[in-house]
């Protein structure tokens, strides 16, 4: 499938290898997905530059209250990791449910994220985080909202040709904060989900005071129902304000009709289900963990 395979030993190299061929090379890490792209001719590089030598980029790690993945790290790294279990469990289960136990070895979060599709279990996650990526280009680094990358379905920002994702990052989440992720399918593994939805409440005493809700496949990018999550500020984590707020959720989704997840009907009823139990789980997982 291509006429060569790199591996270079910084990120720095790596920029200056797919400047050295002008639109022609790309980076792999995992590969589950890109290889399948270039069987199918769907990917034209004929260089692949292989980012898993290079040093520094596979960490999970908390610094002043962020937490920083690499781009090496895959799905099961995420799931399994201690860090993201107690501080971003709403990330370790949707990298739970990704594929089935070879794809999360391999896989990689970044590379779920660079692939941009709407509903890719990994991202659902990190745009209820509000996360942000460090973009490496020739003219240094910058970081931007994960949100920022997506242009359409399959479509990243980030120019795979001149430029790279080299880690993520997100607010660790903290005393009163919680979250949730719910995922429908035709069965448990090795397909992709008709729905997908990850809740984050933060609660101060008797009532919400930050809420973020992620949906996806219901737009051409993962989508964040805003309207659903600032309905239940300043309001008691009971049952009606829950059951209201993935009403709204469910208001504002716009699925398609599909051959391969169903209805748009049926989807946008499954929508309010999902919301309605994410934003449920996290509210009863931050009420244990204070009692705890």
């Amino acid at each position: 499938m291509w006429d060569e395979y790199l591996f270079p030993a910084s990120v720095e190299e790596a920029l200056e290898m797919l400047e050295a061929h002008g639109g022609e090379a790309r980076i792999i890490a995992g590969g589950t997905d890109l290889v399948l792209q270039s069987q199918r001719g769907q990917c034209t590089a004929r260089v692949m530059i292989d980012i898993t030598r290079i040093p520094g980029l596979d960490h999970i790690e908390e610094r002043d209250g962020l937490i920083y993945i690499g781009a090496q790290v895959t799905h099961s790294q995420v799931a399994t990791s201690p860090l993201i279990r107690s501080r971003a469990g709403v990330l370790a289960e949707a990298c739970g449910s990704v594929g089935g136990p070879q794809i999360r070895n391999v896989g990689t979060l970044v590379g779920n994220v660079v692939n941009a599709l709407p509903a890719a279990d990994g991202a659902i996650a990190l745009f209820a985080l509000d996360a942000e990526a460090e973009v490496a280009e020739r003219a240094g680094r910058r970081w931007t909202p994960v949100a920022a990358l997506y242009a359409g379905v399959g479509l990243c920002t980030v120019d795979p040709c001149a430029a790279m994702i080299t880690q993520l990052r997100f607010r660790a989440l903290g005393e009163g904060e919680a979250g949730a992720f719910e995922r429908l399918a035709k069965r448990r593994a090795l397909v992709l989900p008709i729905l997908n939805t990850a809740a984050v409440v933060r609660l101060q005493g008797d009532k919400v005071e930050r809420a973020r809700i992620a949906i996806g496949p219901v737009a051409p990018t993962p989508f964040v129902a805003t309207e659903a999550a600032e309905a239940l500020v300043g309001q008691p984590p009971d049952e009606a304000f829950v059951a209201e707020a993935a009403k709204l959720a469910a208001q504002a989704a716009q699925p398609r009709d599909s051959l391969l997840r169903g209805s748009a009907e049926y989807r946008k009823a499954m929508v309010e289900v999902l919301v309605r139990r994410a934003l449920w789980r996290a509210v009863l997982q931050e009420g244990e963990d204070a009692n705890s």
